[in-house]
């Protein structure tokens, strides 16, 4: 194995780090989801949201075994936290009201497209090329997710008169700027799907 150079290394360090957060964060996210699926009352509301929290675990088995392989380990302090923190939004969406996990869901999701984009380029600068596929389609699948929650939230009179956070890209942009950034294209995630190391 090669060694590595200082603009690698801290491309790799960087990666961990994002990686730490988005698996924490899924954490977080797929506890909240939990509960506010099950704080609605339309069966095709709570279905939805029901699949989104299997995706958000799903993302979490994923990065858990990036991280694994990476020699890395989450962050303790932060996976505390997000165990908190999810439970506590989950517990909210009964009390809340229908419009606020909304919004609020729809905001993260579109943090979180960001964040998968990222970890995608870093993980490419990281000589991890395997993992790019897997990276993209977990910022496009958050991506019908911040798509869901926002007409969801535009769909209430209320919502439509909120400020609403700022609208992603088209879903196509993913792909296409990180072909653009590296020069390489990516795999449609259909041909190619994601496949990592168990642990």
């Amino acid at each position: 194995m090669k060694p590595m150079d200082s603009r690698m290394a801290r491309d790799r360090a960087e990666l961990v780090g994002i990686l730490q957060l988005a698996y924490s964060g899924e954490l977080a996210a797929g506890h909240a989801y939990r509960g506010h699926w099950r704080s609605v009352s339309d069966p095709d509301e709570r279905s939805r949201i029901r699949t989104i929290e299997e995706d958000e675990w799903r993302h979490r088995r994923q990065v858990g075994r990036m991280l694994h392989d990476l020699g890395a380990a989450p962050d303790r302090r932060r996976e505390i936290r997000a165990n908190v923190i999810g439970r506590v939004l989950g517990a909210l969406c009964h009390a809340s009201g229908w419009l606020a996990p909304m919004y609020g869901a729809g905001k993260l999701e579109s943090r979180n497209i960001r964040e998968y984009e990222t970890a995608a380029r870093l993980a490419w600068n990281s000589d991890r090329k395997e993992w790019v596929d897997c990276l993209l389609e977990m910022a496009e699948v958050e991506w019908e997710h911040e798509r869901y929650f926002r007409d969801r939230v535009l769909s209430h009179a209320v919502g439509r008169r909120l400020p609403i956070w700022p609208e992603p890209p088209p879903k196509v942009r993913i792909r296409a700027a990180f072909e653009f950034e590296t020069g390489s294209p990516s795999n449609d995630p259909a041909d190619l799907p994601c496949i990592l190391s168990n642990y």
